[in-house]
């Protein structure tokens, strides 16, 4: 559970959560051409507190606990996505229905595919979209548990255009992508918003500052259909009209 010191959230070995100290993100929402996994230039774009606390994050991560960590729309909520009773507490945190699905967080579409079996459609699509504030329906490879998806066969897959949580996806591997809040409760674009029912059940937070708030577009691009209008979601349903193939 997380704890305080010196009136900054904590992990659960006592180290102090990632501080932020004025804007350093890199530009959000690039072309499709200019995105892709986190390279060392962004790396190093990391201020070392906040890449120390990702690395607190990600070892509360492999010892089953959650954590909360920004992305380029709000704050996410995560969980080992792959270990059912890590993500049965993420449910249960938020107080949100078992049966309501929580999406996959990668750190690319390379990644994307070891857990998924997107078609030629889909495919082209997460190209062409992400990293970005997207989330691409797909169906699931049986590594991806019954309890992130609710028993469907399909499950949402996000890669955020965001280098801190890009940075964290790759030391922890596969984490859910749920806003950090309580169900029914508005997303959380600043880290002082949090629900204190939310702070009190993570081991650790990773703070990058205020995000832009604005919800992924969910879309199964399959079908052609988007299931959640947020950003971007004018350029993807242009795309879903029209697509390359």
């Amino acid at each position: 559970m997380a704890g305080q010191r010196d009136g900054r959230t904590t992990g659960r070995n006592g180290g102090a959560a990632g501080r932020w100290d004025g804007p350093r993100r890199v530009s959000l929402f690039r072309p499709a051409d200019e995105r892709g996994a986190v390279t060392a230039d962004h790396h190093d774009r990391i201020p070392p507190e906040t890449r120390a606390s990702i690395r607190r994050a990600a070892d509360a991560v492999a010892d089953g606990d959650l954590v909360v960590y920004p992305t380029e729309t709000v704050y996410g909520l995560g969980a080992d996505a792959l270990d059912p009773d890590a993500v049965g507490r993420v449910f249960d945190l938020k107080g949100r229905e078992r049966d309501d699905p929580l999406s996959l967080g990668v750190d690319g579409i390379a990644r994307a595919q070891r857990y998924t079996r997107p078609g030629e459609r889909a495919l082209a699509f997460m190209r062409a979209f992400l990293p970005g504030p997207v989330t691409v329906v797909v169906e699931r490879e049986p590594t991806v548990p019954d309890a992130l998806t609710g028993g469907r066969d399909r499950v949402g897959v996000r890669v955020p255009d965001h280098p801190v949580a890009l940075a964290l996806l790759r030391e922890t591997g596969p984490l859910t992508a749920t806003s950090a809040n309580v169900s029914g409760h508005g997303s959380v674009r600043r880290v002082a918003d949090l629900d204190g029912r939310i702070r009190e059940g993570v081991a650790a937070v990773v703070d990058d500052g205020e995000t832009d708030g604005v919800e992924s577009t969910v879309v199964d691009p399959e079908s052609g259909t988007v299931h959640r209008r947020g950003a971007m979601a004018s350029a993807i349903e242009a795309w879903l009209s029209d697509p390359p193939v």
